[in-house]
Protein backbone atom coordinates (compact mmCIF):
# COMPACT_ATOMS: atom_id res chain seq x y z
CA UNK A 1 0.00 0.00 0.00
CA UNK A 2 1.87 2.96 -1.08
CA UNK A 3 1.53 5.93 1.64
CA UNK A 4 1.15 9.58 1.10
CA UNK A 5 0.07 12.32 3.68
CA UNK A 6 -2.91 13.11 1.99
CA UNK A 7 -5.41 11.58 -0.43
CA UNK A 8 -7.85 14.34 -2.15
CA UNK A 9 -10.77 12.06 -4.37
CA UNK A 10 -11.91 14.45 -7.20
CA UNK A 11 -9.90 17.24 -8.78
CA UNK A 12 -12.65 19.77 -9.96
CA UNK A 13 -13.28 22.90 -8.05
CA UNK A 14 -13.34 21.82 -4.24
CA UNK A 15 -10.56 19.49 -5.14
CA UNK A 16 -8.15 21.80 -6.23
CA UNK A 17 -8.25 23.35 -3.34
CA UNK A 18 -7.66 21.28 -1.31
CA UNK A 19 -4.73 20.09 -3.26
CA UNK A 20 -3.05 23.12 -3.58
CA UNK A 21 -3.52 24.01 0.30
CA UNK A 22 -2.14 20.38 1.47
CA UNK A 23 0.64 20.70 -0.76
CA UNK A 24 1.72 24.21 -0.34
CA UNK A 25 1.46 23.33 3.61
CA UNK A 26 4.20 20.42 2.77
CA UNK A 27 1.91 17.13 2.86
CA UNK A 28 2.96 14.69 0.40
CA UNK A 29 -0.67 14.79 -1.72
CA UNK A 30 -2.28 12.41 -4.26
CA UNK A 31 -5.19 13.58 -5.77
CA UNK A 32 -7.42 10.52 -6.99
CA UNK A 33 -9.82 11.75 -10.55
CA UNK A 34 -12.40 9.22 -11.84
CA UNK A 35 -11.42 10.17 -15.43
CA UNK A 36 -8.87 11.03 -17.92
CA UNK A 37 -5.64 13.23 -17.51
CA UNK A 38 -6.39 16.82 -18.83
CA UNK A 39 -3.62 19.49 -19.87
CA UNK A 40 -3.96 22.72 -19.65
CA UNK A 41 -4.11 24.42 -22.56
CA UNK A 42 -3.12 21.09 -24.21
CA UNK A 43 -6.14 19.35 -24.10
CA UNK A 44 -8.48 21.47 -24.62
CA UNK A 45 -9.50 20.61 -28.66
CA UNK A 46 -12.01 23.15 -29.86
CA UNK A 47 -11.07 26.21 -27.42
CA UNK A 48 -10.45 28.14 -31.27
CA UNK A 49 -12.73 26.75 -33.08
CA UNK A 50 -15.48 28.60 -35.07
CA UNK A 51 -18.68 26.52 -36.13
CA UNK A 52 -17.30 26.56 -39.68
CA UNK A 53 -14.07 24.36 -38.67
CA UNK A 54 -16.11 21.62 -37.19
CA UNK A 55 -17.47 18.75 -39.25
CA UNK A 56 -21.16 18.98 -38.56
CA UNK A 57 -20.99 23.01 -37.87
CA UNK A 58 -20.62 22.44 -34.23
CA UNK A 59 -24.14 19.86 -34.21
CA UNK A 60 -23.61 17.09 -32.42
CA UNK A 61 -24.00 13.65 -34.29
CA UNK A 62 -26.46 10.95 -33.47
CA UNK A 63 -24.22 8.70 -31.81
CA UNK A 64 -22.55 11.71 -29.42
CA UNK A 65 -26.09 12.36 -28.64
CA UNK A 66 -27.08 8.88 -27.31
CA UNK A 67 -23.23 8.65 -25.34
CA UNK A 68 -24.99 12.33 -23.90
CA UNK A 69 -28.69 11.31 -23.47
CA UNK A 70 -29.16 12.65 -20.01
CA UNK A 71 -26.89 15.95 -20.06
CA UNK A 72 -28.49 17.05 -23.38
CA UNK A 73 -31.63 18.13 -21.80
CA UNK A 74 -29.42 20.61 -19.99
CA UNK A 75 -28.41 22.45 -23.31
CA UNK A 76 -24.95 22.71 -21.77
CA UNK A 77 -23.75 19.86 -23.88
CA UNK A 78 -22.57 20.23 -27.94
CA UNK A 79 -20.16 19.22 -30.58
CA UNK A 80 -17.38 21.77 -28.67
CA UNK A 81 -17.89 20.81 -25.44
CA UNK A 82 -18.84 17.05 -25.48
CA UNK A 83 -15.35 15.99 -24.19
CA UNK A 84 -15.85 18.11 -21.32
CA UNK A 85 -18.91 16.14 -20.45
CA UNK A 86 -19.47 12.37 -19.12
CA UNK A 87 -20.20 9.52 -21.31
CA UNK A 88 -24.07 8.68 -19.81
CA UNK A 89 -24.20 5.30 -21.33
CA UNK A 90 -20.90 4.10 -19.75
CA UNK A 91 -22.01 5.82 -16.22
CA UNK A 92 -25.76 4.89 -15.34
CA UNK A 93 -27.89 5.97 -12.39
CA UNK A 94 -31.21 5.39 -11.79
CA UNK A 95 -34.18 7.91 -11.73
CA UNK A 96 -37.15 7.84 -9.33
CA UNK A 97 -37.99 11.34 -10.60
CA UNK A 98 -35.99 12.82 -13.18
CA UNK A 99 -32.73 14.10 -12.42
CA UNK A 100 -30.36 15.86 -14.73
CA UNK A 101 -27.23 14.73 -13.51
CA UNK A 102 -24.73 16.97 -15.22
CA UNK A 103 -21.21 15.23 -14.98
CA UNK A 104 -17.46 15.89 -15.70
CA UNK A 105 -15.12 13.21 -15.37
CA UNK A 106 -11.92 14.57 -15.69
CA UNK A 107 -9.06 16.27 -14.23
CA UNK A 108 -10.44 19.25 -13.63
CA UNK A 109 -13.97 18.30 -13.13
CA UNK A 110 -16.46 20.68 -14.05
CA UNK A 111 -14.18 23.22 -12.98
CA UNK A 112 -13.83 23.69 -16.85
CA UNK A 113 -17.27 23.84 -17.50
CA UNK A 114 -19.02 26.01 -14.38
CA UNK A 115 -20.58 29.36 -14.69
CA UNK A 116 -18.21 31.05 -12.94
CA UNK A 117 -20.63 33.20 -11.06
CA UNK A 118 -19.20 34.09 -7.10
CA UNK A 119 -21.18 35.38 -4.55
CA UNK A 120 -20.54 35.46 -0.75
CA UNK A 121 -23.38 34.39 1.47
CA UNK A 122 -24.34 36.21 4.52
CA UNK A 123 -25.35 35.45 8.38
CA UNK A 124 -28.95 36.09 6.95
CA UNK A 125 -28.40 32.78 4.88
CA UNK A 126 -26.59 31.05 7.52
CA UNK A 127 -29.16 31.85 9.97
CA UNK A 128 -32.48 31.24 7.70
CA UNK A 129 -32.78 27.39 8.96
CA UNK A 130 -32.54 28.03 12.28
CA UNK A 131 -34.46 31.33 12.32
CA UNK A 132 -37.29 29.60 10.43
CA UNK A 133 -37.33 25.69 11.85
CA UNK A 134 -36.26 24.67 8.61
CA UNK A 135 -33.63 21.44 8.89
CA UNK A 136 -30.82 22.10 11.27
CA UNK A 137 -28.80 25.15 11.75
CA UNK A 138 -25.60 25.94 10.46
CA UNK A 139 -22.83 24.98 12.61
CA UNK A 140 -20.85 28.38 11.33
CA UNK A 141 -21.58 32.38 10.76
CA UNK A 142 -20.58 34.83 8.17
CA UNK A 143 -17.61 35.53 10.58
CA UNK A 144 -16.27 31.93 10.43
CA UNK A 145 -15.69 31.94 6.65
CA UNK A 146 -15.30 35.92 5.84
CA UNK A 147 -12.01 35.64 5.62
CA UNK A 148 -11.31 32.81 3.75
CA UNK A 149 -13.75 34.19 1.04
CA UNK A 150 -11.20 37.11 0.90
CA UNK A 151 -8.60 34.22 0.56
CA UNK A 152 -9.98 32.49 -2.24
CA UNK A 153 -11.07 35.68 -4.38
CA UNK A 154 -7.85 37.37 -4.32
CA UNK A 155 -6.37 33.88 -6.24
CA UNK A 156 -8.77 33.18 -8.84
CA UNK A 157 -9.77 36.62 -9.67
CA UNK A 158 -12.82 37.92 -9.20
CA UNK A 159 -14.18 41.46 -11.07
CA UNK A 160 -17.29 42.92 -10.08
CA UNK A 161 -18.74 45.66 -8.00
CA UNK A 162 -18.81 46.71 -4.40
CA UNK A 163 -23.04 47.54 -3.88
CA UNK A 164 -22.53 48.03 0.17
CA UNK A 165 -25.98 45.48 1.04
CA UNK A 166 -25.78 43.23 3.98
CA UNK A 167 -27.13 40.46 2.19
CA UNK A 168 -24.66 39.87 -0.58
CA UNK A 169 -21.66 40.87 0.77
CA UNK A 170 -19.02 42.44 -1.39
CA UNK A 171 -15.56 40.90 -1.89
CA UNK A 172 -11.47 41.27 -3.02
CA UNK A 173 -12.78 42.66 -6.59
CA UNK A 174 -11.18 43.06 -10.11
CA UNK A 175 -12.65 45.67 -12.29
CA UNK A 176 -16.30 44.92 -13.56
CA UNK A 177 -17.05 44.26 -16.62
CA UNK A 178 -18.71 47.15 -18.30
CA UNK A 179 -22.68 47.15 -19.30
CA UNK A 180 -24.16 47.27 -22.78
CA UNK A 181 -26.12 50.46 -23.35
CA UNK A 182 -29.52 48.53 -22.74
CA UNK A 183 -28.50 47.23 -19.68
CA UNK A 184 -27.28 50.39 -18.63
CA UNK A 185 -30.96 51.76 -19.52
CA UNK A 186 -32.51 48.61 -17.42
CA UNK A 187 -30.18 49.84 -14.62
CA UNK A 188 -31.20 53.66 -14.45
CA UNK A 189 -34.92 52.71 -14.77
CA UNK A 190 -34.78 50.46 -12.20
CA UNK A 191 -33.46 52.84 -9.95
CA UNK A 192 -35.82 55.29 -10.54
CA UNK A 193 -38.64 52.63 -10.24
CA UNK A 194 -37.80 49.75 -7.52
CA UNK A 195 -35.27 51.33 -4.91
CA UNK A 196 -34.71 47.61 -3.36
CA UNK A 197 -34.12 45.78 -6.58
CA UNK A 198 -30.59 46.88 -7.58
CA UNK A 199 -28.92 46.07 -10.78
CA UNK A 200 -25.33 45.67 -11.20
CA UNK A 201 -22.50 43.27 -13.70
CA UNK A 202 -23.06 40.00 -12.40
CA UNK A 203 -19.46 39.06 -9.93
CA UNK A 204 -17.53 36.33 -11.83
CA UNK A 205 -14.29 34.13 -12.20
CA UNK A 206 -13.02 36.23 -14.57
CA UNK A 207 -9.21 38.06 -14.72
CA UNK A 208 -10.16 41.42 -15.63
CA UNK A 209 -6.52 42.78 -14.25
CA UNK A 210 -4.20 40.20 -13.83
CA UNK A 211 -2.25 40.45 -10.99
CA UNK A 212 1.28 39.33 -9.67
CA UNK A 213 -0.09 35.97 -8.85
CA UNK A 214 -2.07 35.16 -11.70
CA UNK A 215 0.95 36.53 -14.10
CA UNK A 216 3.43 33.46 -11.92
CA UNK A 217 1.01 30.87 -13.27
CA UNK A 218 0.84 31.79 -16.37
CA UNK A 219 -3.07 33.50 -16.32
CA UNK A 220 -3.96 36.68 -18.34
CA UNK A 221 -6.98 38.62 -19.11
CA UNK A 222 -10.32 37.54 -20.18
CA UNK A 223 -10.76 38.36 -24.16
CA UNK A 224 -14.44 38.37 -24.19
CA UNK A 225 -14.53 34.85 -26.42
CA UNK A 226 -17.33 33.20 -24.89
CA UNK A 227 -15.97 30.25 -25.82
CA UNK A 228 -15.38 29.10 -22.03
CA UNK A 229 -16.98 25.77 -21.82
CA UNK A 230 -14.31 24.72 -24.32
CA UNK A 231 -11.34 25.40 -22.08
CA UNK A 232 -9.54 29.14 -21.62
CA UNK A 233 -5.92 28.82 -22.91
CA UNK A 234 -5.53 32.49 -21.46
CA UNK A 235 -6.26 31.02 -17.67
CA UNK A 236 -8.58 34.04 -17.58
CA UNK A 237 -11.52 32.41 -15.99
CA UNK A 238 -10.46 29.87 -12.76
CA UNK A 239 -10.54 26.05 -13.27
CA UNK A 240 -8.20 23.13 -11.47
CA UNK A 241 -6.59 22.75 -14.55
CA UNK A 242 -4.99 26.69 -15.08
CA UNK A 243 -4.96 27.86 -11.41
CA UNK A 244 -5.39 25.19 -7.91
CA UNK A 245 -3.21 22.00 -9.35
CA UNK A 246 -0.60 24.40 -11.28
CA UNK A 247 -0.21 26.11 -8.20
CA UNK A 248 0.39 22.46 -5.77
CA UNK A 249 2.33 20.94 -8.59
CA UNK A 250 5.03 23.71 -7.94
CA UNK A 251 5.08 22.58 -4.55
CA UNK A 252 7.13 19.11 -5.61
CA UNK A 253 4.64 17.09 -3.55
CA UNK A 254 1.46 16.44 -5.65
CA UNK A 255 0.48 13.32 -7.41
CA UNK A 256 -2.22 12.99 -9.65
CA UNK A 257 -3.55 9.04 -10.31
CA UNK A 258 -6.47 9.86 -13.53
CA UNK A 259 -9.04 7.54 -14.57
CA UNK A 260 -8.96 5.74 -10.87
CA UNK A 261 -12.73 4.81 -9.18
CA UNK A 262 -12.69 5.40 -5.44
CA UNK A 263 -14.41 2.28 -4.29
CA UNK A 264 -14.24 2.79 -0.72
CA UNK A 265 -12.46 4.32 1.82
CA UNK A 266 -10.89 1.98 4.47
CA UNK A 267 -11.29 2.22 8.05
CA UNK A 268 -8.94 0.94 10.48
CA UNK A 269 -10.75 -0.61 13.40
CA UNK A 270 -8.21 -0.39 16.07
CA UNK A 271 -8.26 3.60 15.62
CA UNK A 272 -11.63 4.08 14.02
CA UNK A 273 -9.82 6.39 11.76
CA UNK A 274 -9.55 6.06 7.95
CA UNK A 275 -6.41 4.69 6.71
CA UNK A 276 -6.96 4.66 3.25
CA UNK A 277 -8.62 4.55 -0.28
CA UNK A 278 -9.53 1.49 -2.35
CA UNK A 279 -9.41 2.23 -6.01
CA UNK A 280 -10.50 0.56 -9.02
CA UNK A 281 -8.15 1.08 -12.47
CA UNK A 282 -11.27 2.43 -14.93
CA UNK A 283 -9.07 1.16 -18.12
CA UNK A 284 -7.06 -2.75 -16.29
CA UNK A 285 -10.03 -2.66 -13.29
CA UNK A 286 -7.19 -3.63 -11.25
CA UNK A 287 -7.63 -2.78 -7.34
CA UNK A 288 -5.53 -0.22 -5.86
CA UNK A 289 -5.15 0.89 -2.02
CA UNK A 290 -3.20 4.07 -0.91
CA UNK A 291 -3.07 4.88 2.43
CA UNK A 292 -2.63 8.31 4.39
CA UNK A 293 -3.14 10.62 7.36
CA UNK A 294 -5.89 12.45 5.90
CA UNK A 295 -8.44 12.32 3.41
CA UNK A 296 -10.59 14.82 1.43
CA UNK A 297 -13.18 13.76 0.07
CA UNK A 298 -14.35 16.49 -3.06
CA UNK A 299 -16.11 13.72 -6.08
CA UNK A 300 -18.85 16.51 -6.10
CA UNK A 301 -22.33 15.93 -3.99
CA UNK A 302 -23.05 12.67 -5.56
CA UNK A 303 -19.84 11.19 -5.94
CA UNK A 304 -18.82 11.69 -2.56
CA UNK A 305 -22.02 10.33 -1.72
CA UNK A 306 -21.86 7.14 -3.79
CA UNK A 307 -18.78 6.44 -1.93
CA UNK A 308 -19.54 7.25 1.40
CA UNK A 309 -22.54 4.83 1.86
CA UNK A 310 -20.36 2.43 -0.14
CA UNK A 311 -17.91 2.48 2.41
CA UNK A 312 -19.04 -0.13 4.45
CA UNK A 313 -17.78 -1.46 7.85
CA UNK A 314 -18.72 -3.19 10.85
CA UNK A 315 -18.30 0.29 12.40
CA UNK A 316 -20.52 1.93 9.92
CA UNK A 317 -23.02 -0.59 8.29
CA UNK A 318 -24.94 2.17 6.38
CA UNK A 319 -22.27 3.79 5.32
CA UNK A 320 -19.03 5.72 6.55
CA UNK A 321 -19.94 8.50 9.16
CA UNK A 322 -23.68 7.55 8.68
CA UNK A 323 -24.57 7.56 12.76
CA UNK A 324 -27.74 9.86 12.00
CA UNK A 325 -28.84 8.23 8.98
CA UNK A 326 -28.77 11.76 6.99
CA UNK A 327 -26.38 10.40 4.36
CA UNK A 328 -27.68 10.69 1.14
CA UNK A 329 -30.87 12.90 2.51
CA UNK A 330 -31.67 16.94 2.13
CA UNK A 331 -30.72 17.18 -1.52
CA UNK A 332 -31.02 20.22 -3.13
CA UNK A 333 -30.24 22.41 -6.05
CA UNK A 334 -31.17 25.47 -7.45
CA UNK A 335 -34.18 25.92 -9.88
CA UNK A 336 -34.03 28.49 -12.80
CA UNK A 337 -35.63 28.45 -16.00
CA UNK A 338 -38.26 30.56 -15.31
CA UNK A 339 -38.49 34.48 -16.19
CA UNK A 340 -39.48 36.91 -19.19
CA UNK A 341 -38.36 38.14 -22.37
CA UNK A 342 -38.90 41.30 -23.80
CA UNK A 343 -37.85 43.66 -26.66
CA UNK A 344 -36.59 47.00 -26.70
CA UNK A 345 -37.52 50.16 -29.27
CA UNK A 346 -34.70 52.18 -29.81
CA UNK A 347 -30.49 52.15 -29.47
CA UNK A 348 -30.41 51.39 -33.20
CA UNK A 349 -27.28 53.29 -33.73
CA UNK A 350 -25.44 51.47 -31.11
CA UNK A 351 -23.98 47.80 -30.65
CA UNK A 352 -21.89 46.10 -28.57
CA UNK A 353 -17.98 44.82 -28.80
CA UNK A 354 -17.30 41.49 -27.87
CA UNK A 355 -18.96 39.12 -25.84
CA UNK A 356 -18.54 39.25 -22.18
CA UNK A 357 -18.70 36.15 -19.58
CA UNK A 358 -21.38 37.63 -17.44
CA UNK A 359 -24.83 39.38 -17.23
CA UNK A 360 -26.85 41.37 -15.18
CA UNK A 361 -27.29 40.20 -11.65
CA UNK A 362 -30.45 41.26 -9.71
CA UNK A 363 -30.14 40.09 -6.12
CA UNK A 364 -32.85 38.52 -4.03
CA UNK A 365 -35.40 40.90 -2.74
CA UNK A 366 -37.71 39.29 -1.09
CA UNK A 367 -37.89 37.55 2.70
CA UNK A 368 -34.20 39.54 3.20
CA UNK A 369 -35.75 41.12 6.10
CA UNK A 370 -39.16 41.33 8.10
CA UNK A 371 -40.65 44.38 5.85
CA UNK A 372 -39.44 42.29 2.65
CA UNK A 373 -41.48 39.16 3.69
CA UNK A 374 -43.93 37.62 1.56
CA UNK A 375 -46.81 35.01 2.77
CA UNK A 376 -46.85 32.86 -0.16
CA UNK A 377 -43.37 31.28 0.34
CA UNK A 378 -40.00 31.06 2.63
CA UNK A 379 -36.54 32.03 0.98
CA UNK A 380 -35.66 34.19 -2.23
CA UNK A 381 -34.16 34.42 -5.36
CA UNK A 382 -32.75 36.34 -7.70
CA UNK A 383 -32.13 37.10 -11.56
CA UNK A 384 -29.17 35.87 -13.34
CA UNK A 385 -28.73 35.16 -16.95
CA UNK A 386 -30.13 38.86 -17.40
CA UNK A 387 -29.06 39.20 -21.40
CA UNK A 388 -29.61 41.95 -23.67
CA UNK A 389 -28.42 42.00 -27.42
CA UNK A 390 -29.37 42.59 -31.01
CA UNK A 391 -30.73 40.11 -33.26
CA UNK A 392 -28.29 38.42 -36.46
CA UNK A 393 -28.45 36.65 -39.08
CA UNK A 394 -30.35 33.59 -37.31
CA UNK A 395 -33.21 35.82 -37.46
CA UNK A 396 -33.68 34.73 -41.06
CA UNK A 397 -34.70 31.64 -39.78
CA UNK A 398 -38.46 32.69 -38.64
CA UNK A 399 -38.77 34.88 -41.51
CA UNK A 400 -40.20 35.35 -44.44
CA UNK A 401 -37.95 36.03 -47.52
CA UNK A 402 -35.86 35.48 -50.48
CA UNK A 403 -33.21 37.03 -52.42
CA UNK A 404 -30.47 39.47 -52.38
CA UNK A 405 -31.78 42.03 -50.88
CA UNK A 406 -33.44 39.64 -47.65
CA UNK A 407 -29.86 38.62 -47.25
CA UNK A 408 -28.47 41.87 -47.20
CA UNK A 409 -31.09 42.89 -44.59
CA UNK A 410 -29.99 40.26 -42.04
CA UNK A 411 -26.22 41.48 -42.45
CA UNK A 412 -27.36 44.60 -40.36
CA UNK A 413 -28.42 44.48 -36.82
CA UNK A 414 -31.26 43.52 -35.83
CA UNK A 415 -33.89 44.65 -32.72
CA UNK A 416 -33.00 45.11 -29.22
CA UNK A 417 -34.38 42.08 -26.89
CA UNK A 418 -33.63 41.22 -22.97
CA UNK A 419 -34.71 38.42 -20.85
CA UNK A 420 -34.63 37.90 -17.27
CA UNK A 421 -34.40 34.41 -15.61
CA UNK A 422 -34.71 33.92 -11.82
CA UNK A 423 -32.37 31.54 -9.93
CA UNK A 424 -34.37 30.22 -7.16
CA UNK A 425 -33.62 28.57 -3.38
CA UNK A 426 -34.65 25.34 -2.76
CA UNK A 427 -35.25 23.86 0.86
CA UNK A 428 -33.87 21.02 2.48
CA UNK A 429 -36.13 18.16 2.25
CA UNK A 430 -35.38 15.02 4.37
CA UNK A 431 -37.29 12.90 1.11
CA UNK A 432 -35.10 14.23 -1.37
CA UNK A 433 -32.57 11.86 -1.84
CA UNK A 434 -29.76 9.51 -3.13
CA UNK A 435 -29.44 5.48 -2.30
CA UNK A 436 -27.64 3.25 -3.66
CA UNK A 437 -29.14 0.60 -6.09
CA UNK A 438 -29.12 -3.19 -4.02
CA UNK A 439 -28.47 -5.16 -7.28
CA UNK A 440 -27.38 -2.33 -9.93
CA UNK A 441 -23.87 -1.68 -10.78
CA UNK A 442 -22.12 0.41 -13.29
CA UNK A 443 -19.24 -1.75 -15.11
CA UNK A 444 -16.55 -1.31 -12.19
CA UNK A 445 -19.02 -2.94 -9.84
CA UNK A 446 -19.76 -0.24 -7.54
CA UNK A 447 -23.52 -0.28 -7.18
CA UNK A 448 -25.54 3.00 -9.21
CA UNK A 449 -26.96 5.61 -7.38
CA UNK A 450 -30.67 5.96 -7.12
CA UNK A 451 -32.11 9.42 -6.99
CA UNK A 452 -35.22 10.78 -5.88
CA UNK A 453 -35.71 14.53 -5.40
CA UNK A 454 -38.03 17.28 -6.68
CA UNK A 455 -39.64 20.63 -5.99
CA UNK A 456 -42.62 21.07 -3.72
CA UNK A 457 -44.85 23.33 -3.43
CA UNK A 458 -42.87 26.07 -1.41
CA UNK A 459 -40.50 26.06 -4.87
CA UNK A 460 -43.55 26.05 -7.33
CA UNK A 461 -44.96 29.18 -5.60
CA UNK A 462 -42.07 30.93 -5.88
CA UNK A 463 -41.58 30.70 -9.43
CA UNK A 464 -45.12 32.04 -9.81
CA UNK A 465 -43.50 35.38 -8.33
CA UNK A 466 -40.46 34.59 -10.38
CA UNK A 467 -41.99 35.03 -13.83
CA UNK A 468 -44.53 37.93 -12.43
CA UNK A 469 -41.73 39.74 -10.92
CA UNK A 470 -38.97 39.92 -14.29
CA UNK A 471 -42.45 40.49 -16.52
CA UNK A 472 -43.04 43.77 -13.91
CA UNK A 473 -39.47 44.87 -14.37
CA UNK A 474 -39.22 44.97 -17.70
CA UNK A 475 -42.72 46.54 -18.52
CA UNK A 476 -41.79 49.07 -15.96
CA UNK A 477 -38.16 49.88 -17.72
CA UNK A 478 -40.15 50.63 -20.75
CA UNK A 479 -39.90 47.32 -22.40
CA UNK A 480 -42.32 45.45 -25.44
CA UNK A 481 -43.77 42.23 -26.07
CA UNK A 482 -42.85 41.32 -22.52
CA UNK A 483 -44.01 37.80 -22.25
CA UNK A 484 -43.48 35.21 -19.43
CA UNK A 485 -41.62 31.73 -19.42
CA UNK A 486 -41.16 28.34 -16.88
CA UNK A 487 -39.42 25.56 -18.80
CA UNK A 488 -38.76 23.79 -15.44
CA UNK A 489 -36.44 20.97 -16.68
CA UNK A 490 -35.63 18.09 -13.68
CA UNK A 491 -34.04 18.43 -10.54
CA UNK A 492 -30.41 18.55 -10.91
CA UNK A 493 -30.64 21.26 -13.48
CA UNK A 494 -29.11 23.81 -11.60
CA UNK A 495 -25.64 22.03 -11.47
CA UNK A 496 -25.80 22.49 -7.84
CA UNK A 497 -26.31 19.42 -5.79
CA UNK A 498 -25.90 19.80 -2.51
CA UNK A 499 -26.84 18.73 1.28
CA UNK A 500 -26.70 14.73 1.42
CA UNK A 501 -23.66 14.88 3.51
CA UNK A 502 -24.83 18.40 5.86
CA UNK A 503 -22.95 20.24 8.12
CA UNK A 504 -24.70 20.55 11.57
CA UNK A 505 -23.67 20.76 15.04
CA UNK A 506 -25.13 17.42 16.52
CA UNK A 507 -24.05 13.91 15.49
CA UNK A 508 -27.26 12.72 15.57
CA UNK A 509 -28.81 14.78 13.32
CA UNK A 510 -25.60 15.87 10.45
CA UNK A 511 -22.99 13.92 9.11
CA UNK A 512 -19.96 16.72 9.36
CA UNK A 513 -18.93 19.22 11.91
CA UNK A 514 -18.53 23.26 11.55
CA UNK A 515 -14.69 22.18 10.48
CA UNK A 516 -16.08 19.39 7.63
CA UNK A 517 -15.14 16.31 9.42
CA UNK A 518 -17.11 13.29 9.72
CA UNK A 519 -17.74 13.88 13.38
CA UNK A 520 -16.92 9.91 14.03
CA UNK A 521 -13.74 9.87 11.81
CA UNK A 522 -12.09 12.64 12.16
CA UNK A 523 -9.41 12.20 9.67
CA UNK A 524 -12.07 12.31 6.73
CA UNK A 525 -12.92 15.79 5.63
CA UNK A 526 -15.85 16.50 2.89
CA UNK A 527 -15.97 20.04 1.42
CA UNK A 528 -17.67 20.13 -1.89
CA UNK A 529 -21.60 20.30 -1.83
CA UNK A 530 -22.99 17.40 -0.08
CA UNK A 531 -21.23 19.56 3.05
CA UNK A 532 -24.02 22.35 2.43
CA UNK A 533 -26.93 23.02 5.34
CA UNK A 534 -28.82 24.90 2.89
CA UNK A 535 -28.76 26.67 -0.27
CA UNK A 536 -29.83 29.96 -0.70
CA UNK A 537 -29.90 31.19 -4.20
CA UNK A 538 -26.81 32.01 -4.94
CA UNK A 539 -24.04 30.22 -7.32
CA UNK A 540 -22.25 28.12 -4.54
CA UNK A 541 -18.79 27.56 -5.76
CA UNK A 542 -17.12 30.39 -3.96
CA UNK A 543 -18.38 28.78 -0.46
CA UNK A 544 -16.85 25.36 -1.50
CA UNK A 545 -13.81 26.78 -2.39
CA UNK A 546 -13.81 28.58 0.94
CA UNK A 547 -14.91 25.91 3.67
CA UNK A 548 -12.23 23.71 2.04
CA UNK A 549 -9.54 26.15 2.32
CA UNK A 550 -10.58 26.58 6.19
CA UNK A 551 -10.74 23.17 6.35
CA UNK A 552 -7.61 22.07 5.09
CA UNK A 553 -5.84 24.80 7.84
CA UNK A 554 -8.14 23.39 10.45
CA UNK A 555 -6.81 19.40 9.45
CA UNK A 556 -3.24 20.42 8.94
CA UNK A 557 -2.92 22.50 12.65
CA UNK A 558 -4.81 19.21 13.48
CA UNK A 559 -2.30 17.07 11.89
CA UNK A 560 0.83 19.02 13.87
CA UNK A 561 -0.48 18.45 17.05
CA UNK A 562 -0.96 15.08 16.17
CA UNK A 563 -4.83 14.96 16.99
CA UNK A 564 -5.54 13.17 13.65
Amino acid sequence: MKKFDAIVIGSGISGGWAAKELCEKGLKTLVIEKGRMVKHVEDYPTMSMDSWDMEHRGAMTLEDTQKHHVQIRSGFVGDSTKHFFTNDLENPYQEKQRFDWIRGNQVGGRSLTWGKQVYRWSDYDFESNIREGIGIDWPIRYKDIAPWYSYVEKFIGVSGEKMGLDHLPDGEFLPPFEMNCVEKHFRTEMEKKFKNRPVTIGRIAHITKAQPWHIELGRSECQNRNRCSRGCPYGAYFSSNSATLPAANRTGNLTIRPNAIVHSIIMDPKTNKAKGVRVIDAETFEVVEYAAKIVFVCASTLGTTQILLNSKSARYPNGLGNDSGELGHNLMDHHYHVGATATFDGFEDMYYKGRKPTSLFIPKFVNISPQTKVPEFLRGYDYQAANSGRADWGRGNSIAGVGAEFKDGLMKPGGWSMGLMGFGETLPYHENQVTLHETLKDKWGIPQLVLDAGLKDNEWKMRKRMATDAAEMLEASGFKNVATFDNVGGFGNGIHEMGTARMGRDPKTSVLNAHNQIHGVPNVFVTDGSCMTSANCVNPSITYMALTARAVNFAVSELKKKNL
